[in-house]
């Protein structure tokens, strides 16, 4: 199966105005969406839109409507004119225990010819609102490493300025994945964030030896970033206003013609 469970290292680092870092260890379920409902069925750690020790859940991505998830992507895909019709795998952490909060949700999305159209990244901040950025892939999508860019429109951090950008380096799933975030602003970067993981296979019992090793996420990622978010207050940080959301769910960005 396309699916797999990948242990691996979350790094954050922050580099002005206050330096500020953090390193921690986090399991991702990649979760194929044509597979989904089999693997509930196969597994019973895991479960899709049920409840279960670890789940996936319909209501925690997209629009958060009960509506298909894979419905919900191809429909922003078509509209932007790319590829669809082929896999679409998610990369998130899954709920443990009935808690989850996702910061950055990975899809990768092919079309009928299997190549790997478009990435879309979901970004939930802790306000409880949603925003997804839809960047073409480039032709050599193939390669074990792609690159893309975009400038931010959706309020995240409130220690983060909004005239930023930022700067995408992923390993498509394979026997490892990685995703690379640079946050940028005109006189270079202010932060880096990145997970890389190893592929492991999805059974009960390697999502039983995750949930075991990994004891803090029973507690909640929502939890550690309030932690970090108050560490960085205590340095002298800033509070920045938070503007409203954008009106469209997904913005589409289209790689900058080189000059």
């Amino acid at each position: 199966m396309r699916s797999g469970l990948y242990p691996g290292l979350v790094t954050h680092a922050r580099f002005k105005p206050r330096r500020h870092v953090l390193r921690y260890r986090i399991f991702m379920l990649l979760a194929d969406l044509d597979e989904v409902e089999t693997l509930s069925r196969r597994l019973r750690v895991f479960g899709f839109d049920r409840a279960a020790p670890l789940s996936l859940q319909t209501r925690d991505h997209g629009d958060g409507s009960p509506a298909p998830l894979k419905s919900q992507v191809e429909r922003h895909l078509a509209a932007a004119g790319l590829g669809h019709g082929g896999p679409i795998q998610v990369l998130c952490m899954p709920r443990v225990f009935g808690g989850v909060f996702n910061p950055l949700t990975v899809y990768f999305c092919h079309g009928p010819d299997g190549r790997l159209s478009a990435i879309l990244y979901e970004v939930n901040n802790t306000f409880g609102e949603r925003h997804s950025y839809l960047i073409p892939a480039p032709e050599a999508a193939c390669a074990d490493l792609v690159e893309q860019g975009a400038d931010k429109a959706f309020f995240v951090s409130p220690f983060m300025d909004m005239d930023l950008r930022y700067a995408f380096r992923i390993q498509p799933p394979g026997e490892a994945v990685s995703v690379g975030v640079e946050v940028s602003d005109g006189e270079g970067p202010v932060l880096s964030a990145a997970f890389a993981g190893r592929r492991r296979p999805l059974t009960d019992r390697a999502l039983a030896g995750a949930v075991l090793s990994h004891p803090w996420m029973i507690l909640g990622v929502m939890a550690a970033i309030h932690w970090e978010a108050l560490k960085i207050w205590l340095k002298g940080e800033r509070l920045r206003p938070r503007p409203p959301r954008p009106k469209a769910p997904v913005t589409v960005a289209w790689p900058k013609p080189v000059s």
